[in-house]
């Protein structure tokens, strides 16, 4: 084990006797994790696949919008919708964006290039080791 990590994120969650309301605490800020009510839940929050295209959702037009702002482009909202399944090689998430702006073919095609840079993209599309341990 790596005893210098540089650390990018933490976050914990808890979970009483409410199925399967989780309350998750991260960066000072706590929302409730829950899973629809076909699945048990009390859907009182997002679900954990929500939870994960959410941020992979915000870190792109984040991403898009820091980029944008660099480049002085005109560009007034940036939209993107995300949908994720399950096929032969595992998961697959598609990813619909639009911008409200003054941009050319060109621009955006760069863009589209950008958004492939956002740090959640290419961690999920990296090698993500998960070490899971009891305390």
């Amino acid at each position: 084990m790596d005893s210098e990590k540089d650390i990018l994120a933490s976050a914990n969650a808890t979970l009483g006797r409410i199925n399967y309301q989780a309350i998750v605490n991260s960066g000072g800020h706590t929302l409730i994790a829950d899973e629809p009510a076909d699945l048990g839940g009390a859907d009182t929050g997002m679900a954990p696949y929500n939870l994960l295209l959410s941020g992979l959702a915000s870190c792109t037009v984040i991403t898009l919008r820091m980029y944008i702002e660099r480049k002085m482009w005109i560009v007034d909202e940036i939209n993107i919708s995300l949908e994720m399944f399950k096929n032969k090689e595992g998961v697959q998430i598609d990813a619909k964006i639009t911008f409200k702006g003054e941009l050319t073919n060109e621009q955006r095609e760069r863009l589209l290039t950008i958004a492939d840079a956002c740090p959640v993209h290419k961690m999920l599309v990296g090698n993500v080791v998960i070490n899971n341990a009891l305390q």
